[in-house]
């Protein structure tokens, strides 16, 4: 039995070699790149683009507003819930204790009790208000000019789906 494959074997060896011998590669030639001729920077007496000059300028005006919306934020120890982002948290729930509202939030399947005055999200998130169906945040988020200006959000009470 092995002796019979042996024999077609030799014939496909055969067919391969000349296979090889008769089939020619047509490969075109690549053609040469373009030659590239840089444009020196003509912006005249403007500031160059990319300049360190620039960098200056733009950290001194951050400097200047030290009353800027972001300064009193950075000054200050982050809490635990700064870590995640408000899409990962839901609302489950509020309490009332002594007097004081508080909510009920599960993050990474952990239950946290937090109150007005806390923060939490990755936009300096500040809870501003808690009722039994809502928590209200203001955050410092940057707009499409690169100024740092607050606005408004919340999260929902989440009922569980049965």
């Amino acid at each position: 039995m092995l002796t019979g494959c042996g024999g077609e074997n030799q014939e496909l060896q055969e067919w391969m070699e000349q296979q090889k011998r008769e089939v020619k590669p047509n490969v075109q030639p690549l053609t040469p790149p373009k030659k590239f001729d840089p444009e020196p920077y003509a912006g005249g007496d403007k500031v160059e683009p990319f300049s360190n000059q620039k960098l200056s300028v733009a950290l001194k005006q951050e400097a200047k507003q030290p009353s800027s919306l972001l300064a009193s934020e950075l000054n200050r120890r982050k809490e635990p819930l700064e870590a995640y982002p408000l899409d990962s948290m839901s609302m489950v729930g509020s309490v009332v204790k002594d007097g004081r509202q508080y909510a009920l939030l599960r993050v990474d399947n952990l239950l946290y009790q937090v109150k007005v005055g806390d923060y939490l999200g990755q936009n300096y998130g500040r809870i501003t208000k808690i009722n039994e169906t809502e928590i209200t945040l203001r955050e410092i988020v940057q707009d499409a000019a690169g100024e740092w200006i607050e606005r408004s959000t919340g999260l929902q009470l989440q009922e569980k789906a049965r």
